[in-house]
């Protein structure tokens, strides 16, 4: 499936990029505060990119995805070629943009293959990417020890990009305008993705939190060994593909079903994982809250799609729901400067208690 294809490919260089930081700190000669600052410009240009991208992707999705796949894929080669911090920057900048925009011509080309064919696919093209990232990070590390460069990983990722692209060419859509709702229904439907985006973005700060620090929650408050912590990221990740794959494979599970097991399970999840005082607890909590968390954004993305033709609902919550990964580092960052990391991401379960409530309001 192409759409899968292009996830998975997508997901290869995330997985990735965080096994070659340490590289291209040593290959630049840069601080840790330089490559702080030089990484914040991925969001800076994430951000405006998929509003753009919002506005010209509709009616035009397979076109919008190949252009987009095909500019991550060129972003993704300049930053084997940067020399400097300044350039580093750069570059990030523009694999911001295309990564921001690539994400969203991906969920609309997802949500109308959805329209158009029947079929759930949300689920399944959203599992291609923690596996993506899964496998990603230790051929990395493994390109690395056989003494393969920051730029020749990043060349070869370019190529795997730019080939699958190519594989959007077989996939099956009608020629459709796009459809344009009125000035009133825009103002509703921007209403319903702020909703929406804002719960999203509730379990993403959760994902991104895991992803960013797990591994220094094992080393330094459970007293795990680099090789033993390195793992947690990848607990939470397959258990996130597990559960999507679940809801997949299952009879339609209704929407608001995944709003209460999101909420208790993935806040009870994330307080067990913090506070849990060992390895193993640790890593079950972080198991729980992947498979509880996983399927609510493709389900919520999979609604959106089939509630407005238009692409305005996708594009609106896709958005807004991004805005999750920009707040988390810096939201656990400051509670971990009052409370200790541990009760910072035990804090984070909070942020089940609006998906609980949706749950409560919503109509079967």
């Amino acid at each position: 499936m192409p759409l899968i294809a292009v996830c998975a490919a997508w997901a290869v260089f995330w997985g990735s990029w965080s096994a070659l930081l340490p590289a291209i700190k040593l290959e630049l000669g840069i601080s840790a505060g330089d490559l702080g600052l030089a990484l914040s410009a991925v969001p800076v240009g994430a951000l405006p990119a998929m509003a753009f991208t919002g506005r010209l992707a509709r009616g035009r999705e397979r076109s919008a995805l190949m252009v987009t796949t095909t500019l991550f894929a060129l972003s993704v080669a300049c930053v084997g070629l940067v020399g400097s911090l300044w350039q580093l920057g750069a570059a990030l900048l523009l694999v911001g943009a295309a990564s921001g925009a690539l994400d969203i011509a991906l969920n609309l080309a997802t949500g109308r293959v959805e329209r158009e064919s029947g079929r759930r696919l949300f689920q399944l093209v959203h599992a291609a990417f923690p596996v993506g990232v899964i496998a990603a990070a230790p051929a990395t590390g493994l390109a690395r020890s056989l003494g393969y460069g920051a730029g020749a990983v990043l060349a070869a990722i370019a190529v795997i990009v730019v080939v699958t692209s190519l594989s959007l060419l077989a996939l099956p859509m009608r020629r459709t305008a796009a459809e344009a709702p009125s000035h009133a229904g825009r103002r509703g439907l921007w209403g319903v993705a702020a909703v929406l985006g804002a719960l999203a973005a509730c379990v993403l700060i959760i994902e991104n939190s895991v992803e960013q620090w797990s591994v220094l929650l094992l080393e330094d408050h459970r007293g795990a060994t680099p090789l033993v912590s390195s793992a947690a990221p990848a607990v939470y990740m397959g258990a996130l593909t597990a559960g999507r794959l679940i809801v997949q494979a299952l009879p339609r599970v209704p929407l608001r079903a995944m709003y209460l097991v999101a909420g208790a399970g993935g806040g009870a999840g994330i307080a067990l994982a913090a506070l849990g005082g060992t390895v193993v607890i640790s890593m079950v909590g972080f198991a729980v809250t992947g498979l509880a968390l996983g399927p609510l954004v493709p389900a919520l993305l999979s609604r959106s799609a089939a509630d407005d033709p238009s692409g305005t609902l996708v594009w609106g919550v896709s958005t807004i729901s991004y805005t999750g990964f920009v707040v988390s580092p810096l939201l656990v960052a400051g509670l971990s400067g009052w409370f200790g990391l541990p009760a910072a991401l035990a804090a984070l379960g909070l942020l089940g208690l609006p998906l609980v409530a949706r749950f409560a309001v919503e109509r079967s």
